[in-house]
C-alpha cells in the first residue's frame, strides 16, 4: 500500500531530479555550447535557430520551476514537447545513448517522468502559489 507521505516525498525526489537535468542542460547550452552554437546546431536540423532560444529558456525556467515545485504540473506538461524534440532528434541514432550522436532512449525516459511528474504533482515542500480564486477572494476581502 502507498502511503500519501511517501508518494509526497516521491514526488519531491522526482522533481528536484528532472529539474536539476534540465537546468544543466540548459546551462550547458548557454556557457558551453553558447547560444550562439546552440541556434546554429538547431539549424543544422532544420530547424529555426530561434527554437534553440525558446528551449534554452524552457529549459533554465523550467527546471528552476521544477526544483522550487513552482505549477509543477504544468512546467511537466509544458516541458514534453521539448523532451519529444530531443526525442526525434537522437531517433535515428539508434536505442543505446553511447551510440555516435546519442541514443533515443534517455529523451524517451524523461518523456515518461514528465508524465509522471504531472500526474503525481509537485509532492512536499513545493512553492504553492495561491489560487486565483484565492487571491479575488483576499482582494475583495480587503
Amino acid at each position: 500500500m502507498t502511503k500519501v507521505r511517501n508518494a509526497d516525498y516521491a514526488a519531491l525526489l522526482l522533481r528536484v531530479s528532472l529539474g536539476a537535468l534540465f537546468l544543466a542542460h540548459g546551462l550547458l547550452k548557454v556557457f558551453v555550447f553558447t547560444l550562439p552554437g546552440t541556434a546554429k546546431f538547431f539549424e543544422s536540423l532544420g530547424y529555426p535557430p530561434l527554437l534553440a532560444d525558446v528551449v534554452v529558456a524552457a529549459e533554465i525556467g523550467g527546471g528552476l520551476a521544477l526544483i522550487f515545485g513552482i505549477v509543477t504540473r504544468l512546467v511537466s506538461v509544458a516541458l514534453i514537447p521539448v523532451m519529444i524534440g530531443a526525442l526525434i532528434v537522437h531517433l535515428p541514432n539508434g536505442w543505446l545513448f553511447s551510440n555516435a550522436k546519442g541514443g533515443w532512449e534517455f529523451p524517451a525516459l524523461w518523456t515518461a517522468l514528465l508524465i509522471v511528474q504531472a500526474l503525481l504533482g509537485p509532492g512536499a515542500f513545493a512553492v504553492r502559489l495561491p489560487r486565483a480564486e484565492e487571491r479575488a477572494r483576499e482582494t475583495s476581502a480587503s
